[in-house]
């Protein structure tokens, strides 16, 4: 029996309980740094698959690593469990239908995440003590991808500095290897105070915070004509001052995002975003406090794993779906806008007609995401390798109620665990060639390109805030 049909056949053997995991964990739809009852779901499982677990990792309550074995290579497997606001729905729906009114979701899948991540770690276990065979497995649980960036902050102490390689997945609507150049991001609230007074009465003895907010964001966007194409600032006004138009609003915020390909070129357009927040606060006769709530590095795709991951996913295939799955996959793209569904299509003809993806995608180097993600961080110290499943029909959007609807059922429990099938297989791969793992090593430093990475967060933030 080959190495790829045994992982596999650990993981299905593990299947009803990595589902009931996954569920759970879709049940509890924690978001970011407040995913209390996820983790401790995922820590005691991996208790009870042999793993030690450290809690409590970089003084995160939510952050945790769970490890087997010892020496080298050390192995990482990243998993992720935060949910979204404001996405509730009933599992299996084809219509929206929210469980709670305003209730948590988990639109990105990361439910599914987590728990293939997971079953990889536990098949490549199994595996080795089944074989005699030497190394370091671990499974490190990654709070707040959503919001804060849980492994930017993880990564700043240091707890991926010894990992040989890592890998990691994300649900999709493809099946792929994911290479891509993500942006990196700064997450910084601007909050403006003035003065209250009556608005019509007396006007002019008060200054409006809200007006601070309004004038920034108008600078900002002349702003966008003088910054380098692929960059991105988005911004929500947190708090408008209040209900009451006949008061002077004394308080207001807005939280921006601020992205480019590089940290450095992050950086450059936040100050300019910060130099723009003071004009306002100038003009208006306000106070502006700045305040830098997470950061995040850009993704360093890694050919050398990426060309491993694709030669088993390849071997390994893709799964198949029944009528029923199918008949539900129909039913969720009719709720979908046509240009939704024809997204996937256009960068894969042989998708079209189709409603789930059941043909692995070309293996495409180096895409270009608009996007970020706290992986970023990890793949700046190690090399990083990610895949990604079919886990919802073709064409559905992430961070979407249709999302949450498809993340109990069987097409999203398939794809997360092929995603632990191909993931396995990928590190037992490479941890029999350590010549690859340097070959990893020496790709990353050449991508770096004189580089070395700095955690984008200030010594100041000390821990992420969460205001939800």
């Amino acid at each position: 029996m080959d190495f790829r049909t045994r992982l596999s056949q650990i993981i299905e053997e593990k299947r009803e309980k990595l589902i009931q995991v996954s569920d759970k964990i879709w049940s509890y739809a924690e978001t970011g740094f407040e995913e209390f009852r996820s983790a401790d779901l995922l820590c005691k499982t991996l208790e009870e698959e042999g793993f030690s677990v450290e809690k409590g990792v970089a003084d995160i309550e939510t952050a945790f690593i769970g490890s087997y074995g010892s020496g080298k290579p050390v192995i990482a497997f990243l998993g992720e469990f935060d949910a979204l606001t404001g996405l509730s729905q009933n599992g299996g729906a084809t219509q929206p239908a929210p469980e709670k009114a305003g209730g948590n979701g988990h639109g990105c899948g990361h439910n599914l995440l987590g728990t293939g991540s997971l079953a990889a770690a536990i098949a490549l276990r199994t595996y080795m003590i089944e074989n005699n065979i030497e190394g370091t497995v671990r499974y490190y649980g990654c709070p707040g991808e959503e919001i804060g960036g849980g492994k930017t902050f993880m990564a700043r102490a240091g707890v991926f500095d010894d990992v040989d390689f890592a890998l990691t997945w994300h649900p999709g609507t493809t099946n792929n290897i994911w290479s891509a150049r993500t942006l990196a991001c700064y997450e910084v609230y601007f909050k403006f105070k003035g003065k209250s007074s009556h608005a019509a009465a007396t006007p002019h003895l008060g200054r409006s915070a809200l007006d601070g907010v309004e004038l920034m964001n108008i600078g900002v966007n002349y702003l966008r004509e003088h910054i380098i194409p692929e960059a991105r600032v988005h911004y929500a006004i947190t708090n408008t001052g209040g209900l009451s138009p006949n008061v002077v609003q004394a308080e207001a915020e807005v939280l921006y995002f601020v992205r480019a390909p590089r940290v450095s070129q992050t950086k450059e357009i936040y100050q300019r975003v910060c130099d723009i927040a003071r004009g306002a606060a100038l003009m208006t006769g306000t106070e502006v406090e700045i305040e830098l709530a997470s950061a995040l590095s850009n993704v360093i795709p890694n050919t050398t794993l990426e060309e491993v991951m694709y030669e088993n996913f390849v071997e390994l295939g893709v799964p198949e779906h029944n009528e029923e799955e199918l008949e539900f996959a129909q039913k969720i793209r009719a709720t979908l806008a046509e240009a939704d569904k024809k997204f996937e299509v256009e960068k894969n003809r042989a998708l079209a007609g189709k409603d789930m993806a059941n043909l692995i995608n070309p293996f495409a180097l180096d895409e270009f995401m608009a996007g970020s993600t706290d992986v970023g961080d990890v793949s700046w110290i190690v090399p990083t390798a990610q895949c990604m499943t079919a886990c919802e029909p073709l064409g559905t959007p992430l961070h979407t109620w249709q999302i949450v609807a498809t993340g109990t059922t069987s097409i999203a429990h398939k794809g997360m665990l092929h995603a632990g099938k191909i993931m396995a297989a990928t590190a037992f791969d490479v941890l029999q060639k350590p010549e690859l793992i340097e070959k990893a090593k020496a790709e990353l430093v050449e991508r770096r390109d004189g580089e070395e990475y700095v955690c984008p967060l200030p010594p100041e933030v000390k821990e992420y805030k969460v205001r939800i």
